[in-house]
């Protein structure tokens, strides 16, 4: 590569980037492609100095010089070995400017870019590999010679033999001959194994309130074979227990023997934290949660969390709905992806068809058999009465929730691809009843269009009530339909089971679906239209003598950053008021 002085060929193509004081011109050579266009953008810090509005000339000087090296880099990105670059600061070639005394004012900056011709692989060698490495399909003879592809090979090959258990794999000699006669580009790289290590000693720096015992349980790290995954489960567990900032393990840098040496390094969060939320419904009314936490309890990054909610604010759904409770989660009980979960309540219901009073203690454990995979089973014991279409009644109950959760989103509060998948069983027993409640929950989310600014989202849910009769269980064991959370446009619960005489209950057996195609208008606002539809039948998993309705409507998000504020508006669709009634929901967070 070298640096011209002279006009490029004729026939360049001139690239005005924007107006501003100073006249920034990428000139390339007619035909360009694109992409290498882009690229050359993308590396100047000329162009990006008049995009910003920058005006003092020694910054344009200082940049213009620092260009030449940033130009190459992106010819080479591109695969071009062969080109030459020529930058004119009002007619002077920049290298030839003294950096330390700038002239009073620069009119213009030409940007001269001529590529030459566009190399490829004539040799592409590497290794040696461990077994079941794989390349980039681009790092191969005729292909286009492009200098990410070699770092991109030479990392593939190290993670090859890190994850063969050899943490200090480094490339090692190279050799990249440029054969200009042939456009060719000759690409060898040596690979320096290194030897097979196991985790060795596990210290721990940055930690003031969390033990470093505790510590070093939560992350799980055994004494076997050197293994990145564990590394990064390691640090994934950590986060996860909210008590850090930030948590990193440092691999050591020289062996102990046959051992790799391992830092914890951790910043620990505030250890209390309040925080409060509000929902609206026309129907419902408002809404009002907060909480107060405690990140690190006993000084093991143990999570207690008391928290307050109140629904049924100035709503037409019935009275008040309150619910005190208590949780506490004690991570790496047992091992290190088990956590011990105590959870107490005192919940107050009193819906359009039903009123319920509630306390309920439950303990149990959360299982992690993966990075998205959940697996939760506990016993809990709830006492209450309820008061619905078959009277008034009282109850005890032990039960035993079972509970798994595959979640593959890529985004809680605002997913645009991936799905989630959960069911929940919970066999409970009283003096005189036994029985299951089944409750199950999937969503699939896809993305398309520019910068993937449409996605559909799809939700199914299901319920069930199995082996016991509706004046047996607790009111809200019961499966109502309308509303948010399952058909928006519906008034709250309005579809449930009919006894007759104006008495209602909820049904056995539940089935809704609910689909959205939201569109972003701008990087914060987007629209979203809607559909709901739900199904409710007294008998359980009985599919014959329900009832369905359904709604649809349009809403508005607005991203906040930590999740959209959704507003939506909803009519039913089927039914003696469709098309009549509105309803308004608002919240944080998608709808689902």
């Amino acid at each position: 590569m070298r640096k011209s002085i002279t006009a490029a060929a004729l026939g360049l193509m001139v690239f005005p980037l924007c107006a501003a004081a100073q006249d920034v011109r990428l000139i390339t050579p007619d035909g360009t492609e694109g992409d290498l266009r882009s690229a050359l953008r993308a590396a100047s810090l000329t162009l990006s100095l008049e995009e910003d509005g920058a005006e003092a000339p020694q910054d344009y000087v200082a940049a213009a010089r620092a260009d030449y090296r940033r130009l190459l880099t992106g010819l080479y990105a591109e695969g071009y070995y062969g080109g030459t670059i020529s930058i004119l600061v009002d007619g002077i070639e920049a290298s030839a400017l003294d950096p330390l005394a700038a002239p009073a004012s620069v009119q213009n900056v030409q940007l001269r870019v001529d590529p030459g011709p566009r190399f490829t692989f004539g040799r592409a060698e590497i290794g040696p590999l461990a077994p079941g490495t794989e390349l980039p399909e681009g790092f191969a003879p005729g292909r286009t010679a492009r200098s990410a592809v070699i770092s991109d090979a030479a990392s593939a090959a190290v993670n090859g033999w890190r994850n063969d258990g050899r943490p200090l794999a480094e490339p090692g000699e190279r050799s990249i001959t440029a054969r200009h006669t042939d456009q060719k580009l000759d690409a060898t790289v040596i690979i320096e194994p290194g030897p097979v290590l196991s985790f060795g000693n596990v210290t721990v720096e940055g930690n003031e309130a969390v033990r470093s015992e505790r510590i070093r349980a939560i992350a799980g790290i055994d004494h076997g074979i050197y293994d990145p995954e564990v590394i990064a489960r390691a640090e994934a567990n950590l986060r996860r227990t909210q008590t850090f900032a930030s948590a990193t393990v440092i691999e050591g840098e020289t062996p102990e023997g046959e051992t790799l040496p391992l830092t914890i390094a951790v910043v620990e969060q505030p250890p209390r934290r309040i925080g409060f939320g509000a929902e609206f419904s026309s129907i419902k009314g408002l809404t009002l949660s907060s909480f107060w936490l405690h990140r690190n309890l006993f000084g093991g990054a143990e999570r207690f969390r008391i928290e307050g909610k109140v629904g049924g604010l100035a709503g037409g759904t019935g009275g008040l709905d309150y619910r005190i409770a208590a949780n506490f989660l004690r991570p790496a009980t047992f091992r290190q992806d088990t956590d011990f979960y105590v959870n107490g309540m005192i919940e107050q219901l009193d819906e359009p068809s039903f009123f319920e009073r509630e306390a309920r203690i439950e303990a149990g454990i959360i299982r992690r058999l993966g990075d998205d995979v959940e697996l939760e089973y506990g016993l809990g014991l709830s006492v209450g009465e309820a008061e619905d279409g078959n009277g008034k009644r009282s109850y005890q109950l032990v039960y035993a929730p079972i509970k798994g959760t595959l979640d593959r989103r890529n985004d809680e509060l605002d997913a645009t691809a991936g799905y989630y998948a959960s069911l929940e069983i919970r066999p409970f027993l009283g003096r005189d009843v036994a029985g299951a409640r089944a409750v199950g929950d999937g969503r699939l989310y896809r993305s398309f269009g520019e910068d993937d600014r449409v996605t559909l989202a799809a939700r199914g849910q299901f319920g069930a009530v199995m082996g016991a009769a509706a004046d047996d269980v607790p009111a809200s064991y019961l499966f109502y339909s309308g509303g948010g959370g399952t058909v928006r446009g519906q008034p709250y619960q309005s579809l449930g089971v009919d006894l007759g005489g104006g008495n209602r209950i909820g049904g056995k057996t539940f089935v809704g679906a609910q689909l959205e195609a939201r569109v972003g208008v701008t990087d914060k606002i987007g629209v979203v239209g809607f559909y709901d539809t739900g199904y409710v039948a007294p008998g359980e998993l009985n599919f014959d003598n329900g009832d369905w309705h359904a709604g649809a409507g349009l809403g508005l998000r607005y991203d906040t950053g930590i999740g959209p504020i959704r507003l939506d508006v909803g009519v039913p669709t089927t039914g003696s008021n469709a098309g009549e009634a509105v309803e308004v929901y608002l919240g944080i967070g998608q709808a689902f």
